[in-house]
């Protein structure tokens, strides 16, 4: 069984930068898609960036592009999400999820049509204020 685990969260002033981190145990990422998810209080759940296996193929919400920048090591079973240029709106909730190994699709329908979030971690909470 697949296990994810976030971590970086925090308390970060407006136009500062965050790393978020998803550490998997259970098996090997290397053959899964994964994506970070967020969700503010008393706000649909949007997906934020997603990442292709291989990490060649991202995607990225219109609101976090030219800002965010997703990335995977394999090797240490780990997927990031570097946030920079934070603003008060990225305050949320920010979730790991991967895809089943047998699931085949695109990082778009992953994140926008949200297909195959098969296993999430328990998110780690994101606050932008001065």
């Amino acid at each position: 069984q697949l296990q994810l685990v976030e971590s970086g969260g925090g308390l970060v002033q407006p136009g500062g930068s965050l790393t978020l981190a998803c550490t998997a145990s259970g098996y090997t990422l290397n053959y899964t898609q994964i994506g970070w998810f967020r969700q503010a209080p008393g706000k649909e759940r949007v997906g934020v960036s997603c990442i292709t296996s291989s990490g060649a193929v991202t995607y990225y919400a219109d609101s976090v592009k030219g800002r965010f920048t997703i990335s995977r090591d394999n090797a240490k079973n780990t997927v990031y999400l570097q946030m920079n240029s934070l603003k008060p709106e990225d305050t949320a909730t920010y979730y790991c999820v991967a895809q089943g190994r047998t699931r085949i699709s695109t990082t778009q329908a992953m994140c926008v049509r949200e297909y195959g979030l098969d296993y999430w971690g328990s998110g780690t909470l994101v606050t932008v204020s001065s």
